[in-house]
């Protein structure tokens, strides 16, 4: 039998990106799990890989981007990234498309990307009460189900 779907998750600051991934998880029935907790040779066993966290500096979570780096090679197993961030989509775009170029050298296959705004408390901004509050939202956690359900449809029935 096939195993489920599984979402790997830093979220470390706000607990923006476990918000995202418990929502995305929901419609996917899928498994969360941070990276350190997921032997890398059994990922090849799951349908569906998800890879989030926040953006840190301009990147993912160094524990995300160390433990793609020394992923083996897969065949056939589906992949997406997702991010939230203090600029949304604007800034992790270009560090959704790097993590997605490691998982495409490693024979993934990626379905898609996912980012939203999530509440920022980086030290400049930490003096102002941070950027964002109250973010994911709603709204932002309905677009997650909804980019969810898109990649659902694709997934071979279980």
């Amino acid at each position: 039998m096939e195993r489920p779907p599984l979402i790997l998750c830093v979220s470390v600051s706000e607990g923006n990106t476990a918000l995202v991934a418990r929502a995305m998880a929901e419609v996917l029935r899928a498994d969360v799990r941070e990276p350190e907790d997921v032997d890398p040779h059994t990922l090849s066993e799951r349908p569906l890989v998800g890879f989030g966290s926040g953006i840190f500096r301009g990147s993912h979570h160094a524990r995300l981007r160390k433990y793609v780096e020394r992923l083996p090679h897969v065949r056939g197993t589906r992949a997406f990234v997702y991010t939230t961030s203090g600029m949304g989509r604007s800034q992790s775009l270009p560090w959704q498309r790097s993590l997605e170029s490691v998982l495409r050298d490693r024979g993934f296959e990626v379905v898609g990307s996912f980012s939203c705004r999530g509440f920022d408390t980086w030290l400049p901004l930490r003096i102002v009460g941070g950027l964002n509050k109250g973010h994911p939202d709603a709204e932002d956690l309905a677009r997650a189900g909804e980019f969810a359900e898109r990649i659902a449809e694709e997934l071979p029935a279980r």
